[in-house]
């Protein structure tokens, strides 16, 4: 970035007046380096968009950081009809934000009729949104009167709860979208906690708090606890970072590569001359990173079950997490299911056993008469690191691996289309359950018309998966999600790397920020001490 335009953003951090400097505690200021495509919740896809939207619109539920499904707009639901009727009733004091096209009121309630109009909205083709696929399941939906609205699915399907705690199933006023039509993307009006005030893009992007919002704490005081919400778009995560540590911003998330060794020790604790200062905050994320295997590949070295396995077990990812991630993530020593969903079991999967994944290599050797057996290992520039740790490893037990970087646009085509034998993947959960995971392993959902790149298919794994949509009682459904997951490990289509991990930096007068493993940000609850 030239000097010039730093030197710009900088100014604008800096240049607040002095009445401003005394209300800073009630300013929460973050940067998005990604910048923001949207604030119309129809297209809520990229974290960016989600954080924003989530301050401005509701939906009929919501989640917690325990991931619990909670009441929104909706203030209870019933279930019935063999799991498939799902009846929402609604608070009758939910308000949308103010703007003249309500009348003289400048406001009104919502109604269940703006549910069904907001649903149809997001199944119009020509809205073209690309969280459409969230109703797939869904065979009707309407409104009964103004406080009831039901939904009526295909067929049973326990994850729909988390589905619409998606911002994709925001409601939205349709006077106001009809009024704005595509523009509705930077006048958006809803009912969230905070309200649209000023969008320069690439620049600034701010919020106030809405007055009329419909959400108490545990005390009965009103949220949320801040004035505004001001958020930057400096592009890069180096810059971002310095201006946190100049206390010019409240949060941080992630950790890049460009500020990682300075903020973090190898074992993952701030270093000194941060802990004085700045709090972080870490939790499992529901992302599994993983290597992937072509199950349809006519590659000999990949039809092994053998090879497979002792590629699981030929390297450290405890080691692998130390000294690339500086200690931030959990190895993945269980199965797909990342920690933190209920189906994760910790003991299914692969521990470091470099003498029994030489044995497996031998045995293959002795098998095929393959004395030099090698793979290619298909990855893009982010993770090369990764790669070529796995490589130096797999070489110390007799396995030659060659890293084929190529652009991320490559991968994906490639993958979805059969062409990689071996490929570096991520899966980063659509919705909050295990379900999402698994999906990856039914044979129905063969790429390129679902997400099972490996090709992987087991009758006995379809069968589970079939049960477990059918199943209601939540301890049943988990046991079933661990038989299945334990079923791919033995089997051996992948190689999972590490569970991601959620981290956080705040100054230390930010508190009520919290974490949760889908990397929300909620700002409602949150409130500044002043300096």
């Amino acid at each position: 970035m030239k000097l010039s335009c730093l030197l710009l953003f900088v100014f604008i951090f800096s240049c607040t007046s002095k009445k401003e400097k005394e209300k800073e505690h009630l300013v929460f200021k973050y940067n998005e380096h990604k910048n923001i495509g949207s604030l119309d919740p129809a297209f809520s896809k990229d974290l960016a968009d989600i954080w924003a939207t989530n301050q401005l619109f509701n939906g009929l539920v919501q989640m917690d950081d325990q991931l619990n499904v909670k009441p929104s707009i909706a203030k209870s639901w019933t279930i019935t009809d063999s799991a498939t009727l799902y009846t929402f009733t609604l608070r009758k004091n939910v308000l949308f934000h103010n703007h003249d096209l309500f009348g003289e009121n400048a406001t009104r309630t919502v109604v269940a009729k703006d549910f069904e109009y907001s649903f149809n909205r997001l199944k119009d083709k020509s809205v073209a949104s690309p969280g459409s696929w969230v109703l797939n399941k869904v065979k009707s939906f309407s409104a009964v009167n103004d406080s009831t609205f039901q939904i009526q699915l295909k067929q049973p399907f326990p994850a729909f709860l988390g589905l619409l705690t998606m911002k994709y199933c925001a409601v939205v006023p349709k006077e106001i979208v009809e009024h704005y039509r595509n523009d509705f993307r930077s006048n958006p009006i809803g009912t969230g906690p905070f309200k649209f005030k000023r969008w320069e893009e690439n620049i600034k992007l701010v919020f106030r708090r809405n007055t009329n919002y419909f959400e108490t704490d545990s005390s009965g005081n009103k949220l949320p606890y801040l004035e505004a919400v001001a958020i930057t778009f400096l592009p890069d995560k180096q810059s971002e970072f310095l201006q946190f540590a100049q206390g010019n911003i409240d949060f941080v998330s992630g950790l890049d590569a460009s500020y990682k060794d300075e903020v973090l020790t190898s074992e993952g604790e701030l270093k000194p001359n941060y802990s004085d200062a700045v709090t972080m905050i870490r939790g499992p994320y529901l992302n599994t990173e993983y290597l992937a295997f072509f199950m349809e590949s006519d590659v000999t070295t990949l039809q092994s079950e053998k090879l497979r396995k002792a590629i699981n077990l030929g390297f450290d990812r405890q080691k692998m997490i130390k000294y690339l991630r500086n200690g931030i993530g959990i190895a993945a020593n269980g199965g797909f299911i990342p920690k933190g969903l209920p189906g994760f079991d910790a003991t299914i999967g692969y521990r470091y056993k470099p003498e029994e994944a030489k044995q497996l290599i031998a045995d293959f050797k002795t098998e095929t008469g393959i004395t030099n057996p090698e793979i290619t290992l298909t990855t893009t520039s982010n993770y090369l690191s990764f790669c070529e740790f796995i490589q130096r490893e797999l070489q110390k037990i007799g396995l030659q691996v060659n890293v084929d970087v190529i652009p991320a646009s490559s991968l994906k085509d490639g993958k979805a289309n059969g062409q990689l034998d071996f490929f570096r993947a991520s899966w980063i959960a659509d919705y909050p359950d295990a379900e999402n995971y698994l999906s990856l392993y039914y044979s129905k959902n063969f790429a390129p018309n679902g997400p099972n790149y490996t090709h992987f298919k087991s009758n006995t794994f379809d069968k589970m998966y079939e049960a477990a949509y059918l199943e209601t009682d939540i301890a049943k459904r988990q046991k079933l999600y661990t038989k299945m997951d334990s079923l791919i490990m033995v089997s051996v289509p992948i190689v999972p790397l590490f569970y991601d991990e959620v981290v956080r930096f705040t100054r230390k007068n930010v508190d009520g920020l919290g974490i949760n493993a889908t990397n929300l940000l909620d700002l409602k609850r949150v409130k500044k001490a002043i300096k």
